[in-house]
């Protein structure tokens, strides 16, 4: 882990996987909203959300391999009578591929904001689910759900609500059917960050750290 600590930080490399399409307008800035296919060590790609300026953009194009450095944010978007977590990776720099490194990589200080999950597959792999609020400028704090595995998970399911952690690992999107109140079912993607490796923070007498199996 790094001494020099941002709360939020983030890097991914991949290609353009959608068109780029008008968001919003914020303080007389416009930004722009695209899809990144990132690969896995597997064949699979993880399809990442990416929220960029006008001025990042520029002349991009669906196709093209980019690397980015930005952070893991989220906001609340009506949906019905309740609202939907939105996640996203919020661009800073937009450059040219980097030749032979980790696409994708980020790291996350924060405090868990509600009681972990904890479950086990049916093949018995431990899995545990943690809500992470992670301060930013302006009074602000982005809602992070991660999720960590095996030696992780057991060191994360007894924490308490207000602890302090410091995760690094990467960002995944996975697809889930949502069942809706109709009875209809919708399939959605989810995004979440994958814990590699966990940190204790809250005091120094506590301090406690793994890696992944």
């Amino acid at each position: 882990m790094k001494n020099d600590k941002s709360t939020n930080t983030v890097f991914l490399q991949g290609r353009i996987g959608s068109s780029i399409e008008y968001s919003h307008d914020l303080y007389g800035e416009r930004f722009y909203e695209f899809k990144l296919n990132v690969p896995r060590l597997s064949e699979h790609l993880d399809v990442i959300p990416i929220t960029a300026s006008e001025e990042l953009v520029g002349k991009l194009k669906e196709g093209e391999n980019v690397s980015i450095t930005g952070q893991f944010r989220s906001f609340n978007r009506p949906d019905g009578e309740r609202s939907r977590l939105i996640l996203s990776v919020f661009a800073r720099e937009i450059s040219e591929p980097i030749p032979d490194v980790n696409p994708n990589t980020a790291e996350l200080i924060g405090y868990i904001c509600k009681p972990p999950i904890y479950r086990t597959t049916p093949f018995n792999r431990e899995i545990c689910d943690v809500l992470l609020a992670v301060n930013r400028a302006y009074a602000k704090s982005d809602y992070i759900p991660c999720i960590a595995w095996g030696k992780n998970a057991r060191l994360i399911k007894n924490a308490p609500v207000g602890q302090k952690l410091d995760v690094s690992g990467r960002i995944q999107s996975r697809q889930y059917t949502k069942r809706m109140e109709d009875g209809e079912s919708e399939l959605r993607t989810a995004y979440e960050f994958s814990i590699g490796a966990v940190e204790f923070m809250q005091k120094e007498s506590e301090v406690a750290s793994t890696s992944d199996e």
